[in-house]
């Protein structure tokens, strides 16, 4: 029997003000599980957890903070947790990605800041929960990463270079923390139609001085799905990945791109 139950596991979301943290956020309540929203939009943060407050027999929480700065972010997350006396189960690194541009024209500054947002704040979060994780004998940390781990995408030479990193972090630590009943995977989404991919759009649009249909209908073109994805769909990957089932399933980068990314 495929067990996707989460009764009694609380998960902590990254980013789940909106997009695929939130949808994500959304999914895993789905399943049973208790969900620490964590973002710095305090409003939006209220308006998902009315929504996950809806579940009977369980309990959502809100921390309010900035993952771009992950040592005042950690603290927060730290003070949490010990007054709640909450152990985290489930693990989804999420936050919103750099700004796009050619790697030639990025400065210093924008690396910089990127590692800090993405593997500084992951690393800082995982060093924070792990030891709950090992107690419990269950821990699964997922990291929402993008497609160009695989294939580099064009003109998002920060980002390209920062998700190779995270991803690179993310198998070394899957390897170290297998024996404790830890997973560790990556879900690598495509082309999602969230407001990052709408700013994007919006980008080229202008720089091309065309429509913005056209270039969606041109980046649709790539896809042999014929069309983007939904954050709905990169949170089914994420919910399964954290749920029982995917117990044996660890170190991997997963695409769900609609068959976009030029390599297995």
């Amino acid at each position: 029997m495929l067990n996707l139950n989460l009764k009694g596991k609380t998960a902590l979301v990254g980013g789940s003000s909106q997009g695929i943290g939130r949808a994500s956020a959304v999914a895993l309540a789905g399943l049973g599980a208790n969900v620490i929203l964590l973002a710095r939009n305090a409003s939006s943060l209220e308006e998902v957890k009315k929504e996950l407050d809806i579940s009977i027999g369980q309990q959502h929480f809100i921390v309010t903070a900035d993952m771009s700065q992950p040592y005042l972010m950690i603290e927060e997350v730290k003070k949490f947790l010990q007054i709640n006396k909450i152990t985290v189960h489930i693990l989804v690194n999420n936050t919103g990605g750099p700004t796009p541009g050619p790697v030639t024209e990025a400065k210093t500054e924008d690396f910089e800041a990127a590692f800090q947002l993405h593997l500084i704040a992951n690393h800082l979060l995982v060093q924070a929960l792990l030891p709950g994780m090992k107690e419990a004998g269950y821990g699964r940390i997922i990291n929402i990463i993008s497609t160009s781990v695989k294939t580099p995408l064009p003109n998002l030479g920060v980002s390209n270079t920062i998700r190779a990193a995270v991803a690179n972090w993310s198998k070394t630590l899957s390897n170290e923390v297998a024996k404790f009943g830890i997973t560790v995977n990556n879900v690598l989404p495509g082309a999602t139609y969230t407001n990052r991919l709408k700013t994007i759009i919006q980008n080229r649009a202008a720089k091309s001085n065309i429509e913005n249909k056209a270039i969606e209908e041109n980046m649709m073109h790539e896809i042999p799905a014929g069309r983007f994805g939904t954050a709905e769909e990169i949170a089914n990957a994420v919910a399964f990945l954290a749920s029982p089932a995917a117990s044996y399933i660890n170190g991997i980068n997963l695409p769900v791109d609609g068959g976009r990314t030029g390599s297995l």
